[in-house]
């Protein structure tokens, strides 16, 4: 499947560019997102981070052909600040962080990211990592496993499922996708089975966020994402599960809540402190009619833009 940027449109137009203005996207992958900012700049900058060489190299070759205005840098985008700052880089005009996994790598059977293909157990962003899903399938314990399921999959029979994986794997080890398909699939009631959409997709989801450590790095990205912002930058984030969005929302409301004043304190309006942010768009910005025809893994993208001051 080609790789398609969801809420493009939407995202570059929110991040309001200016020509001179540097920019980062957190989230390089196929360079959908970093190919459209390019285009707009003329003495400006880009910089991309990914951790995903296969990517990096693609991407690459996509943005030479627009510009030389970029500089790819292989790291998790949580080292964003510490990076930029290597460069000489203390603030930016624009951040852009597109959270998940790209098409690509879901597309691509020897990741292991798919329950749709018969593959080893893999799911690394970074293919350079040791921990992976097998190891977590095979070597953690009940109790770790019955978190993850939980806390990064919302799945309900996290206990049945991590009980049958146990029992599995005292047999043989579980070494591919289609094996814990099936593992998991022998956990869950007919009820359940019978649903509409794929029984692994929040176990396969959960595996892959503990792989990839995706929500804690979500966290720590967003908070030096908009500490980087000058005065009137903005950071746009998409994300694609409610975990992911309510991390952003939370630390969005926070940045944009103005501070606590004793309410005994006489202060006129001008005197009121403002928040040192703002939040650009108050309700959420999800993909259009027209976009969810042509793509349907926009269906659960969810944008989220804020401004400093």
């Amino acid at each position: 499947m080609k790789h398609e940027s969801v809420l493009l449109k939407e995202s570059i137009n929110h991040l309001n560019i200016k020509e001179d203005g540097i920019y980062v996207d957190g989230t390089l992958g196929r360079a959908g997102h970093s190919r459209e900012i390019l285009k707009r700049l003329t003495s400006g900058h880009l910089y991309c981070f990914d951790i995903d060489q296969q990517a990096i190299e693609k991407s690459d070759a996509i943005l030479k052909e627009i510009s030389d205005n970029y500089t790819i840098i292989k790291a998790n985008f949580i080292y964003i600040k510490e990076k930029l700052n290597e460069l000489g880089i203390e603030k930016v005009d624009g951040i852009l962080l597109d959270i998940g996994v790209s098409s690509p790598q879901f597309d691509n059977p020897e990741r292991g990211f798919s329950y749709r293909y018969d593959t080893r157990l893999d799911m690394r962003m970074d293919q350079s990592q040791s921990l992976d899903a097998y190891k977590i399938v095979n070597e953690y314990a009940f109790n770790d496993l019955v978190r993850i399921l939980r806390k990064n999959g919302e799945e309900k029979f996290a206990k049945e499922i991590a009980r049958a994986i146990e029992k599995q794997r005292l047999i043989s080890p579980i070494e591919t996708t289609g094996q814990l398909v099936e593992v998991i699939k022998s956990a869950l009631p007919a009820k359940v089975l019978s649903k509409k959409g794929h029984p692994a997709k929040q176990s396969f989801q959960a595996l892959r966020i503990e792989v990839n450590n995706e929500l804690e790095n979500l966290e720590i990205a967003t908070k030096k994402a908009i500490e980087l912002l000058k005065p009137k930058g903005r950071c746009a984030i998409i994300t694609f599960h409610s975990l992911e969005d309510e991390i952003v929302k939370k630390i969005f409301k926070e940045a944009s809540s103005p501070p606590v004043i004793d309410k005994r304190i006489p202060l006129k309006a001008d005197e009121i402190p403002l928040s040192e942010y703002q939040l650009v768009n108050r309700k959420v910005i999800v993909a259009s009619k027209e976009e969810l025809d042509k793509n349907r893994r926009a269906q659960s993208a969810k944008l989220r833009v804020i401004e400093r001051r």
